[in-house]
């Protein structure tokens, strides 16, 4: 057990810091200080030698030097070795024992004047000696600490721990100033900072475990997801929320999303959000059980009646009424939460890994430049709605991606298969296992590829069954047999000249 006689604080965050400044003054440790601490610590009573008093040299530029000087890293530095102590005799210095730090605030202010120099060199200098320093960064840490050293159990696990705390904090840190600074998209080195949100009870299935991370950006703006009721998130709920919100997001009319593994079974956009609602259900109404639903628009209370209806994982939307969430509350299960719809908030790059390392890309943000009519029959205004709410909702859609649809209402999705034509009969089939108004029927049916054909049997089949306007990438070598059959039957194609696969 080394004996603990000096500490040095030097913290923004003041939380806790007076009551472990006590504790450790009953322990009769001495405490160094710098300027805004000192301050604060000599108000409530407790005696503190400033940094400038061991240094003989006065804060300097604005307070940006005052820690970085031989009397103080050299303490911290300093092994119990007899070279070591020798030296530190030699130049009349004392060691440091404890080094508590905690960070300019960047992440929630970011500027140039809050990027930490000293405060990050000492901790890690504690770190570095950790056999002889307590690295001490997390506000939660101190009552543990003081407790330790109380009943002597600073061993070398507790001081690893530490260490590796500190050393994994200044490398947040430090990838979030990097990212404040990086214009370069794709540069030579990336740094992602992650910072715990909870654990989860389990990951995909039961036998893994799991933790959700939200990136640190360096922005101001946080808590765009709140949770109101309900059980906690798991795993698979974060990936199918996530999914549906994106999609939901696409569209400015009331719309509503029904995701099921991570793929929506019911998409619609309508006049009000019951309207919505109803028609996305009535796309897949055994699928949307057990599954998430998502609105861009406030819920209301004739709504949440028809949510409840079924089991349901999820809800999200902008917000709830009174009725709504009265409603919602007599499900306990139920995870209701809020989103804040901007987009803007989330990160440009997408991140997956592979066994070892990560593919890095952009977010697939647009749904299509420009359209291109290439039959001589002509999709009618109603019919190229359509389309474009189909082909927007075949963007979220795992690929190979179908999506039949009648107006801006989803009335067959099928996806994930290894070749398109069984994703189209899929659809067919989910579309033929629905009852809708006699009113739908009339509006034309349309048909969404989120890549090309490269054969004409997707087209064939869609003849078949009554498609009248079909919407896709092109591209394909064989775009003319796909134009020739439409041709045939009087179906209009319209090319978007961009894919959206989705693995």
């Amino acid at each position: 057990m080394k004996t603990i006689k000096t500490a040095l604080i030097s913290v923004s965050d003041k939380t806790g810091i007076v009551e472990f400044a006590k504790e450790l003054k009953k322990l009769d440790v001495k405490i160094i200080s710098t300027g805004g601490t000192v301050t604060f610590l000599k108000k409530v009573g407790i005696s503190v030698v400033s940094v400038e008093k061991i240094t003989g040299f006065p804060e300097i530029l604005d307070g940006r030097v005052k820690t970085l000087h031989p009397k103080i890293h050299a303490g911290i530095l300093a092994k119990k070795t007899k070279q070591h102590i020798d030296e530190l005799k030699k130049h009349k210095i004392n060691a440091i024992d404890i080094v508590v730090i905690n960070l300019y605030p960047f992440e929630e202010k970011p500027s140039v004047e809050n990027i930490d120099i000293g405060g990050v060199a000492m901790l890690r200098a504690a770190a570095k000696n950790f056999e002889n320093v307590l690295a001490v960064c997390d506000t939660k840490d101190y009552s543990n600490i003081i407790d330790n050293i109380k009943s002597s159990k600073i061993d070398f696990s507790f001081r690893k721990k530490l260490a590796a705390k500190a050393f994994s904090h200044t490398a947040y840190y430090d990838s979030i100033i990097s990212n404040y600074f990086t214009d370069e998209q794709f540069p030579e080195k990336i740094t992602v900072g992650l910072k715990k949100f909870s654990d989860l009870r389990y990951g995909e299935n039961p036998h893994q475990k799991a933790a959700v991370y939200h990136i640190g950006s360096g922005k101001s703006e946080v808590g765009s997801v709140k949770q109101l009721q309900g059980k906690e998130l798991s795993y698979n709920n974060y990936l199918d929320m996530d999914s549906a919100f994106n999609l939901v997001c696409e569209f400015e009319k009331p719309a509503c999303v029904i995701v099921k593994h991570n793929n929506p079974c019911g998409v619609a956009t309508a006049k009000t959000i019951f309207d919505a609602y109803k028609n996305a259900l009535a796309c897949d109404p055994v699928s949307a059980f057990g599954g998430i639903v998502a609105f861009n628009k406030i819920v209301d209370g004739r709504t949440a009646r028809d949510v409840i209806k079924i089991f349901t994982e999820c809800v999200i939307a902008p917000n709830y009424s009174k009725d709504a969430l009265k409603i919602f509350s007599q499900k306990q299960n139920l995870r209701v939460l809020t989103h804040s719809l901007n987009r803007s908030l989330a990160q440009s790059l997408e991140f997956r890994s592979i066994s070892d390392g990560f593919l890095v890309q952009e977010k697939d943000s647009k749904i299509f430049d420009k359209l291109k009519i290439v039959t001589k029959t002509k999709p009618a205004k109603e019919e190229l709605e359509s389309l474009k709410f189909a082909f927007t909702v075949a963007k979220y859609v795992k690929s190979n991606a179908i999506v039949l649809a009648r107006g801006t209402r989803t009335v067959g999705i099928g996806g994930g298969q290894m070749s398109r034509i069984d994703s189209l009969k899929i659809a067919k089939m989910k579309m033929n296992l629905i009852r809708l108004p006699s009113t739908v029927y009339r509006l034309p049916l349309v048909l969404s590829s989120d890549a090309f054909f490269p054969f004409k049997d997707v087209v064939n089949e869609a003849a078949k069954i009554g498609v009248k306007a079909i919407i896709q990438p092109g591209g394909s070598v064989k775009d003319n047999e796909s134009i020739t059959v439409c041709n045939e039957h009087k179906i209009s194609m319209v090319f978007t000249g961009m894919r959206h696969l989705r693995h």
